[in-house]
């Protein structure tokens, strides 16, 4: 297969890892065991024109993306729909998408991965024709998003520090919204503080990602709680992975959701795979099952097969 990689010199742990040592190894791996490889490193605001070119290049079978979950996500939607596969090298704080499809979590466990990979199709979401890998939400979690940006830190470390100092500070401070869901033929409509919309189901027992990535539903999270002692055991349970166990929580599953905001929504922002977003009144997400190409370990591929 020949392999076309894009590494975000900026993005995640790869800006704290020798990406030169790294690119070679890399190269070695891929070569040695008969791919062919063209390689880019580029910084954080060449990396979209870069996966442009990644993706348009004749010849290419594999588009290897490597940084965080807005480099993962940015190389996804511009393979929606396409022959073409994305490889995902996980060099983000969580690394969630890349979880449910059982990619290591290492980059060169990752790398030796892509070796004897198989490729297989998934699902990918949209919101208003956007392109997503895991999840679309308002509330606490951009909130707690726009804090972090606020905060300073140079590492994963100090990611998920400063991720846990703006928790605290939103879980102190919640923020409720008035918005109607239409799932599929369904309208409810409620006062929350919360919502999660995901490119599947989340799993149980473990972090928030899928365990089925071509399950073919939206999983659509609803948190109605305000109080502050409420909001704490939402998180604890959401970061084990206990969202059944939570009271809290409604959720429910469809292909298409409509999410209509009656608060002002210039009030609030928006979150896609980790990126913030202006929030529309109204947006529009939905499923588009197997739309998607994915590099994963063959363990993996010959288990989903049987």
């Amino acid at each position: 297969m020949r392999f076309a990689a894009v590494l975000n010199q900026d993005g995640g742990t790869l800006r704290t890892t020798d990406i030169a040592g790294f690119s070679q190894r890399m190269r070695q791996t891929l070569e040695a065991a008969g791919h062919s490889i063209d390689l880019d490193v580029v910084a954080g605001k060449n990396v979209v024109a870069a996966l442009d070119s990644a993706a348009s290049r004749r010849g290419i079978d594999i588009v290897l993306a490597g940084g965080g979950d807005g480099t993962i996500s940015a190389a996804a939607a511009r393979l929606m729909g396409k022959n073409k596969a994305l490889a995902i090298l996980p060099a983000g704080t969580m690394n969630l998408f890349a979880r449910g499809l059982g990619i290591p979590h290492t980059l060169d466990a990752a790398l030796e991965s892509f070796v004897d990979a198989d490729v297989t199709a998934v699902d990918i979401a949209t919101a208003n024709g956007r392109p997503f890998v895991h999840q679309f939400s308002i509330g606490m979690h951009a909130k707690m998003v726009q804090r972090r940006q606020k905060l300073e830190f140079g590492s994963r470390l100090g990611k998920i520090r400063a991720s846990a100092q703006a928790a605290w500070a939103t879980i102190n401070d919640p923020q409720a919204m008035k918005v109607t869901l239409t799932v599929g033929e369904v309208e409810i409509v409620t006062r929350t503080t919360a919502i999660g919309i995901t490119n599947n189901l989340f799993g149980e027992g473990h972090l928030p990602y899928a365990d089925d990535p071509a399950g073919g539903v939206l999983g659509i999270y609803v948190t109605v709680a305000e109080q502050r002692r409420h909001l704490v055991k939402f998180f604890f349970n959401m970061a084990r992975g206990k969202w059944r166990d939570n009271e809290h929580v409604e959720i429910h599953q469809a292909e298409r959701v409509v999410v209509k905001v009656h608060s002002p929504a210039k009030k609030y922002r928006a979150v896609i795979d980790g990126e913030l977003v202006k929030l529309d009144q109204e947006t529009t997400i939905k499923i588009h099952p197997g739309a998607l190409n994915v590099l994963v370990p063959a363990r993996n591929a010959q288990a989903e097969a049987a």
